[in-house]
């Protein structure tokens, strides 16, 4: 089944030719079948690369692009039914003459009035995309996504303009603002654009429990705790250590940023950004010291097949530690051969790092950390049963 604003949020060119491409697939904007690749595939007893069995498969299924697009509704043409079968028999290669008996008007002269109306409609067309065209990149001073002060993650995801984070909001909450995501599942640089409308479902002077905080952002998507993540991570979410207390992070003046500001050096006092004069490198050591004051909170995350959706559980006495799982991954060296050897054919960018839940230590009393990490593992592993087709873990004999 085709989606209708990937369609039509598709590249002429693209729409074109029937299918969007991506660092690894091939994806037929006509029904959502993705083609890897770099595999060779087969039809009948030819065999093809992945770009020509595209091709392939959309004469195959859908006839031709043409077919598919003159058979959509005419709220999405905008075609007459008179138009509509018009420009059918044009593409049939039909003559006047033929056209004239088949739509039974007078003469061969009145088709070839219309063949002028649709030519001129076509000119009328392409003005009115360059004058689109001209308001949305017009703005001389686009404004960006402004990063905070306390974001760990300082890169181009930032880059998003009014006009883009308008369209990322309207795709991703299809329901409305105040309505669930459709997924979670997109580009960082669209994360960013949908957390910070996230974060406005919080009072901005009120400190909230973790229940209270996972109880609004289940009504946005069911994986809450990836969301509480990002918006901790990205500075728009704090918390107390041991995670009993919630509170919207404020910004200060300097949090808003300026047009042409470097994003690394938002949200630091001035005078410390004079006193030094190489930038990048200081940027770096304020977030290694960040990192080093972090807690080292204990928990469960999984590593996540975005391309199937199969999942890895895993217990860590240190969240930090993902990044390590990662390193083993992009050197080959996970012990879990299945996940790595999907991890080589598919590509780091097509797994997600996703927290689960932070392991609640308790202050007063005995707390064997150890036994209550298991307990949290149980837990993760009986819900989510990631095992054989759902994920990667190895079933323990009971």
């Amino acid at each position: 089944m085709y989606d209708e604003d990937k369609l039509l949020n598709a590249s002429m060119q693209d729409m074109r030719r029937g299918y969007s491409e991506d660092p690894d697939f091939y994806e037929c904007l006509l029904c959502g079948k993705k083609i890897e690749k770099g595999i060779v595939w087969q039809q009948d007893e030819f065999f093809y690369e992945a770009e020509k069995f595209m091709d392939i498969h959309i004469k195959k299924t859908h006839v031709s692009v043409f077919d598919f697009l003159i058979s959509l509704d005419k709220k999405i043409t905008g075609l007459s039914d008179h138009q509509n079968k018009l420009l059918r028999l044009f593409h049939e290669g039909k003559s006047d003459v033929e056209i004239q008996k088949a739509i039974g008007v007078g003469s061969s002269s009145t088709v070839r009035n219309h063949r002028f109306a649709l030519k001129e409609r076509e000119r009328q067309a392409k003005v009115f995309l360059t004058l689109m065209d001209i308001l949305k990149s017009g703005k001389k001073s686009p404004a960006l996504v402004v990063p905070h002060k306390t974001a760990v993650m300082v890169d181009d995801r930032y880059s998003v303009t009014d006009d883009e984070n308008e369209t990322i909001l309207e795709n991703y909450f299809y329901k409305g603002l105040d309505g669930p995501l459709k997924t979670f599942s997109m580009k960082e640089k669209h994360k960013v654009a949908v957390i910070r409308q996230l974060i406005k479902r919080f009072e901005p002077d009120r400190f909230y429990t973790e229940k209270e905080v996972n109880e609004i952002l289940k009504g946005a998507y069911e994986d809450f705790a990836t969301i509480r993540r990002y918006l901790i991570e990205y500075g728009l979410l704090e918390r107390k250590p041991n995670g009993s207390r919630y509170w919207v992070k404020k910004a200060d003046k300097q949090d808003q940023g300026i047009n042409g500001q470097n994003p690394s050096s938002a949200g630091r006092p001035q005078s410390k950004v004079n006193d030094r004069k190489d930038g990048d490198m200081d940027r770096r050591k304020e977030l290694l010291d960040q990192y080093k004051q972090m807690k080292k909170d204990a928990g469960i995350y999984q590593i996540r097949n975005m391309i199937d959706n199969k999942i890895y559980v895993i217990m860590t006495q240190n969240l930090k530690n993902m990044n390590g799982k990662r390193f083993e991954l992009l050197m080959g060296s996970l012990k879990n051969a299945e996940l790595q050897k999907d991890w080589n054919r598919l590509g780091e960018n097509a797994f997600a790092f996703e927290v689960l839940e932070v392991l609640e230590e308790k202050d007063d009393g005995f707390f064997d950390k150890k036994e209550e990490l298991r307990k949290l593992e149980r837990k993760w592993l009986d819900k989510l049963q990631p095992y054989g087709d759902k994920g990667y873990n190895i079933k323990k004999p009971e």
